[in-house]
């Protein structure tokens, strides 16, 4: 079969013809219908990012992944050939280390890939394997972000820094849950105009001088409750630390691998303020993501912004790597 596999000795990615992987015991062998090109692919090829506990120095990429179940080894109960299903993008080893899908062990860049029984989640006929296949880290790392580590309520003013394919989800998703007013936060004018498109109530640009005055008038002057760094940027965190209002909450959902510098702790305690770490999300947020696509809450037809062949998927990476066109989610096809 076909494979877009990663060589980390030169970081190149090579599209090879490799083995149908063959299920072990407790293990789905899945057709891949769709597979996502992430930003972090990008970085794994070119070596901003590396991998942890890969045991070798070549993978499969691809960790956002949907397809039609094919085969399944031993001891695998409530599978049955061609259900359709997206996969979790990471699992648990026996030591409870998290293991990353197209990081630490191969992924779907490939006709097929395999995946342990409790990582494949059944999803509904009339959701896309292109929607379904980006669930996993594009749609699930913002959901765990605004419900989990953030705690957002209803009426709570939010601020979203960087609508990139995290941040233009997170909107959207802020918006679900009740927040008001969503402020989009981008330098870029065509990421703000991208942002207005899904639900943003305000899109600002963190350049503009009266930038602090448009936020509180857009709060009626109590600030942000919860400000979410999407971008993994420095000055973001400074800036969004200087308007969020009490008991506001700083959300580091990006990752600069820079100090975070609170300028005065007295104001930042008075007015009794937090910074939240947070990364990716867990296997119930996938699945009640799943569930709110099957209830037509969730509509993500505006996220895939093309569909190329699995051979191209060096293109892909030059395009997402380059921002060409704008993408939201470029879509590999078997």
């Amino acid at each position: 079969m076909l494979a877009g596999r990663l060589h980390l000795t030169d970081r190149a990615l090579r599209m090879e013809s490799v083995p149908v992987p063959e299920p072990a015991s407790g293990q789905v062998r899945v057709r891949v219908e769709a597979a996502g090109v992430c930003l972090s692919d990008v970085h794994l090829i070119d070596g901003t990012l590396t991998p942890l506990y890969l045991p070798g120095d070549v993978v499969t990429l691809g960790h956002e992944v949907a397809g039609v179940v094919d085969a399944f080894g031993d001891d695998v109960e409530g599978w049955a050939p061609g259900q359709r299903v997206l996969l979790q993008a990471g699992e648990r080893d026996r030591r409870g280390t998290v293991l990353t899908r197209g990081v630490d062990y191969d992924g779907g860049w490939a006709e097929y890939a395999v995946a342990s029984q409790d990582t494949v989640v059944p999803i509904p006929d009339d959701l896309s394997f292109e929607q379904a296949c980006i669930i996993p880290d594009a749609v699930s790392t913002p959901w765990a972000a605004v419900t989990d580590t953030g705690r957002t309520r209803p009426g709570e003013a939010v601020g979203v820094w960087g609508v990139g394919g995290l941040g233009v989800h997170a909107v959207q998703l802020l918006r679900l849950v009740g927040a008001a007013p969503v402020i989009a936060v981008e330098p870029l004018a065509a990421a703000r105009d991208r942002a207005a498109a899904v639900g943003a109530d305000a899109v600002l640009d963190p350049a503009d001088p009266a930038f602090r005055d448009a936020v509180l008038e857009l709060t009626a002057g109590r600030g942000l409750d919860v400000a979410f760094d999407f971008a993994g940027v420095t000055a973001v965190r400074e800036q969004a630390l200087t308007v969020l209002g009490r008991r506001g909450r700083l959300v580091l959902a990006g990752i600069a691998n820079k100090p975070v510098t609170i300028a005065s702790d007295s104001p930042f305690n008075y007015f009794q303020q937090a910074v939240l770490g947070h990364y990716g999300s867990e296997a119930e947020h996938v699945e009640q993501l799943v569930s709110l696509a099957r209830q037509g809450r969730l509509d993500l037809s505006a996220s895939i912004s093309d569909v190329l062949p699995l051979a191209d998927a060096e293109e892909a990476v030059r395009r997402v790597h380059t921002k060409q066109g704008n993408p939201i989610r470029l879509i590999l096809r078997p």
